[in-house]
């Protein structure tokens, strides 16, 4: 298979459960939504510059980089026709710890029966970023331990329907939950006093680690 990779490199990971720890980003071109507070947006443009490269160059390329996280970003990486079979040669390599960054609006159930399935980092679009009505519902009743539900916050409005979420899918009882504010939007400590309000055992806070480190607009970091 053929895939549109619009930027491979290493960095950390600047959120999620191996925040801070170095990986390979395999970020695809193109995306299905438009959120209002995409910081990726050169990567959706239909126009976007891409290597066309195979599964198997796909891991050369991440095989010598010599680090053992994997980021499959974009764009949207479940748009890429044929995407399983990378993920399988991945998943078939014990020495890499994969982790693919979804936007929620595509099934997540295909991959479901996958020999050492690599984690979803699934988003649940909430009413600032415009795209709600996209979200595919059931991704949220067939998360697994090993994935993470993330919620990018930038009103009240959006964290009282992220409360409204977790609830609903008791998402705490089945996976890791992490609450993100829009950068520059909502203050973190904000949000900090919405969980103590709440009791939000077993849901995270989390900054975008790349956004206090680099320029927040700085590619490739």
């Amino acid at each position: 298979m053929n895939f549109k990779v619009a930027e491979i490199f290493s960095s950390i990971n600047g959120e999620g459960r191996l925040a801070g720890e170095l990986a390979v980003f395999v970020r695809f071109a193109g995306c299905n939504l438009s959120c209002s507070y995409c910081d990726t947006t050169w990567a959706n443009a239909p126009d976007v510059p891409y290597r066309t490269m195979t599964e198997q160059q796909i891991y050369n390329a991440i095989k010598d980089a010599g680090i053992r996280n994997v980021t499959l970003t974009g764009g949207e990486p479940l748009l890429q026709p044929g995407i399983r079979r990378l993920l399988e040669l991945l998943a078939a390599d014990d020495a890499l710890r994969v982790e693919i960054e979804t936007n929620g609006s595509i099934s997540i159930a295909p991959y479901g029966d996958m020999e050492n399935r690599p984690s979803m980092t699934l988003d649940y679009k909430l009413p600032g970023s415009g795209m709600e009505s996209s979200m595919c519902l059931d991704n949220y009743r067939l998360v697994k331990p090993m994935d993470t539900v993330k919620f990018v916050c930038g009103s009240q409005e959006d964290l009282n329907r992220a409360l409204e979420i977790i609830r609903e899918y008791d998402l705490t009882e089945k996976c890791a939950v992490y609450l993100s504010p829009v950068f520059g939007q909502i203050s973190p400590d904000k949000m900090v006093d919405f969980l103590k309000e709440h009791c939000l055992n077993g849901v995270r806070l989390q900054l975008q680690l790349h956004k206090f480190i680099w320029d927040p607009d700085r590619q490739g970091v």
